[in-house]
């Protein structure tokens, strides 16, 4: 078959499958990007090159998989920056005394307690040749990562926008992801040259936030497509930079849009171009990519132990530890426990965190695919248990 030909069957087949899985979920209470997720896995070998290995093989042959990559960097680029873009830590000024001691409380439990599981596994399950330290804290970082566009959108469905535990939740998910992400390329930085080139460039980044704000035209005039090239191609170089320095590329497009103006009008005009394209066909590709390297299918006795206690360990990472800090901070237990279910989510940014450390041989394909399970609980159970915790302000489902 020429290449061309089956490229696009491989992306009409991912875009579908993605599409069908979200809408089945939505209709069961889930986030979309639960069903999308679960499109990539089904397309791999944890069950269509189960059921028919044949065809797998003819639609998603080895040499076919770099093309499908190449893409799927792009949408995550394009979605890292428009993470950024939509993280404004400035804002929710008169949360920030409540909510320092729970940000911190949240980044520094489940770090700590995904590092010591991480050191506790590392005879196990680490690739060979892996320092134990890189190898724990990096377990620390998936373990204490929240996914904050997949919390947006149920705060926003359950419409607790306006209520004062969303705001909460929004604003710890936004300052602990920025933490987890400087944490995350200090891990994977290969020598002190890197860190420092890392933190140098994170410098001139904030540094240049002031002479960004020449991007918005400002409350009179529409985003141009000229003016949102300049930002694509300002989001690209800041990319192509982190990847130069040695740490992956998503870094600089989330740090790129998190230096851009936060006026409202143009985080939703910027938003409204780029998100379509990235979330429809973009991200489906980069799920698909993630689901053809997970081997759950091989997974024995052993490997679903150490799942129930990589979940076990993150539930009371992320839920454990902001319950105890919203209690401290004055919540009802209830609400303390709707907070930590709210940061127990984990979504797409877990995934992007697990294809790093598989790409840098930091973690094997079979705890990759424990990990890439464990997001995915993690995510479904928070819509559920919200609905009992809380009285939405207006009745709402979680939809697509």
């Amino acid at each position: 078959m020429p290449d061309t030909l089956r490229f696009l069957l491989q992306i009409i087949i991912i875009v579908a499958a993605a599409r069908l899985t979200a809408v089945l979920l939505t209709r069961l209470g889930q986030p979309a990007v639960i069903g999308e997720i679960l499109a990539g896995i089904l397309l791999g070998p944890t069950l269509f090159g189960w059921l028919a290995p044949g065809a797998m093989q003819f639609l998603f042959p080895v040499d076919s998989i770099r093309p499908l990559n190449a893409v799927s960097q792009v949408g995550l680029i394009l979605f890292m920056f428009l993470v950024g873009l939509r993280l404004d830590l400035d804002h929710p000024r008169e949360h920030r005394r409540s909510t320092l001691f729970l940000s911190i409380t949240n980044i520094a439990i489940p770090f700590a307690r995904g590092a010591l599981l991480g050191f506790s596994l590392y005879s196990r399950l680490a690739p060979p040749g892996v320092p134990v330290t890189a190898f724990s804290l990096f377990f620390g970082v998936a373990i204490s990562i929240t996914a904050f566009p997949v919390l947006a959108r149920i705060v926003t469905d359950l419409g607790l926008l306006s209520h004062p535990l969303g705001v909460i939740a929004l604003t710890c998910a936004a300052v602990d992801d920025a933490a987890a992400w400087v944490l995350l390329g200090a891990v994977i930085a290969s020598a002190w040259t890197t860190l420092l080139l890392f933190v140098l460039y994170i410098a001139v980044i904030v540094a240049a936030r002031p002479a960004l704000r020449l991007f918005d035209p400002g409350p009179d005039r529409s985003i141009s497509h000229g003016r949102l090239a300049i930002v694509l191609v300002f989001a690209l170089i800041s990319a192509a930079a982190t990847e130069w320095i040695g740490i992956h590329p998503f870094f600089g497009a989330f740090f790129a849009g998190v230096a851009m103006p936060k006026r409202n009008e143009f985080v939703a005009a910027v938003t409204a171009m780029l998100e379509p394209i990235t979330l429809i066909v973009l991200l489906p590709v980069f799920f698909a990519c993630t689901g053809l390297r997970m081997t759950a299918r091989q997974a024995g006795l052993r490997v679903w132990a150490d799942l129930a206690l990589i979940i076990a360990v993150a539930i009371a990472g992320k839920c454990g530890g902001a319950m105890i800090a919203g209690r401290a901070s004055g919540l009802t237990w209830r609400d303390a426990t709707a907070l930590g279910v709210l940061l127990n989510t984990r979504g797409l940014v877990e995934l992007v965190v697990l294809n790093v450390g598989l790409d840098l041989h930091i973690v094997t394909p079979a705890l990759f695919s424990m990990m890439v399970l464990m997001a995915m609980v993690t995510t479904a159970m928070a819509t559920p248990l919200l609905r009992v915790l809380i009285r939405p302000a207006s009745p709402a489902a979680v939809q697509s």
